[in-house]
């Protein structure tokens, strides 16, 4: 299941000769554990009749449709949709016959990810029971008088259009969500419910509740259920969206600056999208990387999203293969496990690593040695290969983006731009990344034409940037020049091969980067497996050298261009005949 809870519950008639109350928990299949858990509650109102009815088909429909709604959507735009079909059905009905029967309240409380959403119409109740505090999370949607207060304002079914009140928040170990109707909360003090909620068992728990309002004489059904939460998995996406909402963005920082608990040591980088910053925890003297949004970017909903979405995907990899060759995240949400604090904005917290990236080697110019570069190249490959089995694109691999620890390890940096299905649309339409290390698809250059369509990334993307980085350790040089940002790639030339730069490239290795860096995607490698396989084979079984693409692939304007030559030869011709030749 998607969290080890504990759920009880109890339903009675009491003194009434029909139980019009239903209430009703699912969990999730093993392929939809990210949709979490819902539990929901209704009180079948008597008036007019078919409340019993009214309230068996409100909750079962609800926490069934639940699972059939795209995972990707909101919790609360998921309940939102089933509530109102329902309430629209009921409503319809009630067009056609006076008084309105079929009515019901409704109560529901989904747990999912790391936080939890509550759905509510009408006068029963959802309780939370955290760390001693006994809160009610509901308004009774009734009149505002003593003696009316058994008259419903809002209740599915009674009229076209149904406001349903939603409320969420963090999910914590040990929070304990207590769901009565008022058969039981309206005899029952919050002291009471309190008390007795806090039975060994979800169980016993209802089972208390429940008895214990039919001993202070209840006149009505009376229903109760308790969820205890006894552990959680990973945040989901919809908590990293939800807490980029609701935190602050953090800075501008100086060095000095406290966090958290956390002390700024040092400014590492800033875009003026993203700021890094290296900060140290004053206890473990551990240093991290924190990475947040630009303040000029606070307000900017799309990179929030895209934050959140970097925050989702980097705790999502760190129980893969690939978690290796990645830096490791710590939790921000709801709390920073560096120094167990709440977090009071929103950013992420890596951890930090000595050593520099490939780009910092380049810049101080550096020679890497065949055996340190084909070192390299191997490990991104073979990253970036345990990251496309998990339909992850990196979209940003460069010397810059690949870190070399002191400890022999080189990482990965910056998921920002990575694609993984669930990113946000504005993200996903991004043309993002390096120009210098983009491949011809993505720019419109393919065997159709330089008209042809730009394509989306795709693993091959990745495995082109990883040629590029390649044939830049080796050389120092790009293998279609540099592309500044407001610049379109240039396609037109084959790459000359890094032994003409390099005389240490032995053969084998040029025909490997070529293949990887080929104008021609069909040419090129289509797994990181199969990169890795050619480096390490090595001269022992080489690869043969990619062919040459035709002139007409490589500039599809040279029949134009000929076209043109043979035609101002052709009027030279004509108009040296008609000055110089006699008549």
């Amino acid at each position: 299941m998607a969290f080890d809870i504990d759920i009880g519950f109890t339903s009675l008639a009491g003194t009434k000769p029909v139980n019009e109350d239903f209430c009703a928990a699912m969990l999730p299949e093993a392929h939809q554990l990210g949709m979490g858990s819902i539990v929901a509650l209704a009180d079948g109102v008597s008036a007019g009749g078919m409340g019993k009815e009214a309230a068996q088909t409100t909750v079962t429909s609800l926490v069934r449709d639940y699972y059939a709604t795209p995972e990707t959507w909101d919790t609360t735009v998921a309940l939102d949709r089933i509530i109102g079909a329902q309430n629209a059905w009921l409503a319809g009905i009630n067009r056609r016959r006076k008084p309105a029967m079929g009515l019901t309240t409704l109560t529901a409380v989904v747990l999912r990810g790391q936080s939890y959403t509550v759905a509510h119409v009408g006068d029963s109740r959802a309780y939370l029971l955290r760390d001693g505090v006994f809160t009610q999370l509901s308004h009774d949607h009734v009149a505002d008088h003593p003696d009316l207060r058994h008259q419903l304002l809002r209740a599915v079914g009674i009229d076209e259009r149904l406001l349903v009140d939603y409320l969420q928040g963090d999910l914590q170990v040990g929070d304990v969500f207590v769901l009565l109707t008022d058969g039981v909360h309206g005899v029952l003090a919050d002291p009471q419910l309190q008390a007795l909620a806090q039975a060994d068992s979800a169980k016993h728990a209802a089972e208390n509740l429940v008895q214990a309002a039919l001993q202070r004489g209840s006149r009505d059904n009376l229903t109760a259920m308790v969820v205890r939460v006894l552990g959680l998995l990973d945040a989901t996406l919809e908590d990293e969206n939800r807490a980029a909402r609701a935190l602050p963005i953090p800075g501008p920082f100086r060095v000095g600056d406290m966090l958290d608990g956390l002390v700024v040591t040092a400014m590492v980088a800033d875009n003026g999208i993203n700021v890094v910053v290296q900060v140290r925890e004053p206890k473990t003297q551990a240093l991290y990387a924190l990475k947040t949004l630009h303040p000029s970017r606070a307000h900017d909903p799309q990179e929030r999203a895209m934050l959140a979405h970097e925050a989702w995907l980097a705790k999502r990899m760190l129980s893969g293969r690939a978690a290796d060759h990645l830096v490791a995240l710590h939790a921000t949400f709801p709390t920073n496990s560096a120094s167990g604090q709440p977090a009071s904005a929103f950013y992420l917290l890596y951890d930090w690593h000595s050593g520099e990236t490939l780009q910092q080697m380049l810049d101080r110019q550096h020679k890497f040695s065949v055996h340190q570069a084909v070192s390299a190249a191997r490990q991104v490959a073979q990253a970036l290969g345990w990251l496309h089995r998990q339909n992850v694109i990196h979209r940003d691999i460069k010397p810059a983006n690949l870190h070399q620890g002191e400890d022999g390890v080189l990482r990965l940096l910056d998921l920002g731009v990575a694609l993984s299905g669930r990113e946000p649309e504005a993200m996903r339409k991004l043309h993002a990344g390096t120009p210098s290390y983009i491949n011809p698809e993505q720019w419109g250059f393919s065997l159709l034409g330089s008209d042809a369509p730009e394509e989306l990334p795709n693993p091959q993307s990745d495995l082109f940037a990883l040629g590029v980085t390649l044939y830049q350790l080796l050389t120092h040089k790009l293998p279609y020049g540099d592309v500044l940002p407001y610049q379109v790639g240039r396609y037109y030339r084959e790459p000359t091969a890094p032994s003409r730069h390099n005389p240490e490239v032995p053969i084998w290795l040029d025909h490997v980067v070529l293949k990887a860096v080929a104008r021609d995607q069909r040419q090129r490698f289509e797994t990181g497996e199969e990169f890795l396989l050619a480096l390490e084979r090595g001269a022992s079984r080489p690869l043969t050298a990619p062919a040459p693409s035709p002139r007409l692939r490589r500039d599809p304007t040279a029949m134009w261009k000929l076209g043109l030559l043979v035609s101002a030869l052709f009027n030279l011709l004509l108009v040296y005949w008609l000055l110089f030749l006699p008549k």
